[in-house]
């Protein structure tokens, strides 16, 4: 019987219109993302605000993967202070957030536009080497369907890595918060 059940549903799910087959995929709220020409993804990405002073996470947004990242931007931006950021920030629009939130950006440039300074930008990379571990060390799987689920697994692991990373800085460091 269970057998039945399960070929019903694929047959019910075949034969969506095309209009409930989008009703569906709003109701997931996940798309596909690119990175390059050749790398795709289906489902959420996480885009992260990092104190650079003290490694711990300030902001967390869990977006679809379809959303590009200069529209995550507006979400995580900090006010007033500095962003680096990588070529995935470095559009007109997240040139245009970043300032009106009155920051300055150290976004990388990409190798076609106009100004690239390959100096700067390895000077800027190694300002962001220490934090780019933040990504590295956490778990890229999501384990949930529906982006307020993920938005709360993300706003979940922020606090434990700023509880993990708390106890690795200086005393001197806690003393300010």
């Amino acid at each position: 019987m269970e057998g039945t059940r399960r070929s019903s549903r694929k047959k019910d799910l075949k034969f969506l219109t095309t209009k409930e087959r989008r009703k569906w995929s709003l109701a997931n709220k996940r798309g596909w993302g690119v990175r390059g020409k050749s790398k795709f993804w289906y489902g959420y990405k996480r885009n992260v605000a990092i104190c650079m002073k003290s490694g711990l996470m300030t902001k967390v947004a869990v977006t679809p993967a379809n959303i590009t990242d200069d529209q995550g931007l507006r979400h995580i931006c900090p006010k007033e202070t500095m962003v680096f950021a990588d070529k995935g920030y470095c559009s007109k629009k997240a040139f245009l957030i970043i300032k009106q939130n009155d920051c300055t950006s150290r976004a990388i440039l990409k190798n076609n536009m106009r100004g690239k300074d390959f100096e700067r930008d390895r000077l800027i990379s190694k300002q962001r080497m220490p934090y780019e571990r933040v990504f590295s060390k956490q778990s890229k799987k999501r384990r949930y369907v529906g982006i307020a689920k993920n938005q709360f697994q993300g706003f979940m692991q922020a606090p434990v890595h700023n509880f993990k990373r708390l106890i690795s800085i200086h005393d001197t460091v806690l003393q300010e918060f």
